[in-house]
């Protein structure tokens, strides 16, 4: 989910920033421009890490800034399609679950939680199973496969997930789950 790139760059450094080391004056330009924004293809920019400054510049006519190639490493995140990975469910809805994936929330809808009928209490923001007495709530560790993920520039970018495969879910459903198999393989090896 998250990478490391480099991405080269002309950068203007305008008059008001020449009495900061060129280094300093590059890296904060380079944040402005990256940090927050989604770059077609790579994903969105977590952070701007360091860079690579030419000390030499040029000039444009009537323009009072000094251009600089530079040479930025960016942290990006990518969500893939099929990747399984965890986080915190961070709100509850009549309508599913979000999950905190990175620097976004990931929708979990109500009918990608589990094989159950899933009633919302909205005093207590939980979902309960009518079944399975299982329940989610804020704060939740959960482990989810991504499945389908946009994110563009100008947009706020969508992620949707699943829990609805095996030794996927709470984590603490989990864990009941792989005990279950452990307790049943031992049963099998007595007989």
């Amino acid at each position: 989910m998250f990478t490391l790139v480099e991405l080269e760059e002309i950068i203007g450094i305008p008059p008001r920033d020449f009495s900061k080391p060129l280094k300093e004056a590059a890296v904060e330009r380079l944040k402005n421009l990256y940090e927050g924004t989604v770059i077609e293809g790579l994903g969105y920019v977590v952070m701007v890490l360091d860079a690579e400054v030419d000390p030499v510049g040029f000039l444009l006519p009537r323009d009072g800034s000094i251009y600089h190639k530079a040479i930025a490493r960016l942290l990006l995140f990518t969500p893939r399609i099929q990747e399984v990975s965890e986080g915190e469910i961070v709100e509850i809805t009549d309508f599913g679950a979000f999950i905190r994936v990175g620097p976004m929330d990931a929708l979990l809808h109500i009918s990608q939680i589990m094989d159950d009928y899933l009633s919302y209490d909205e005093k207590h923001s939980i979902l309960l199973g009518k079944k399975t007495g299982k329940k989610l709530e804020v704060g939740d560790e959960v482990r989810f496969r991504v499945v389908a993920v946009s994110i563009s520039p100008g947009t706020a970018g969508k992620i949707s997930v699943t829990t609805r495969q095996p030794y996927l879910g709470k984590i603490g459903w989990i864990k009941e789950s792989i005990e279950e198999v452990k307790e049943k393989t031992v049963a099998e090896e007595k007989h």
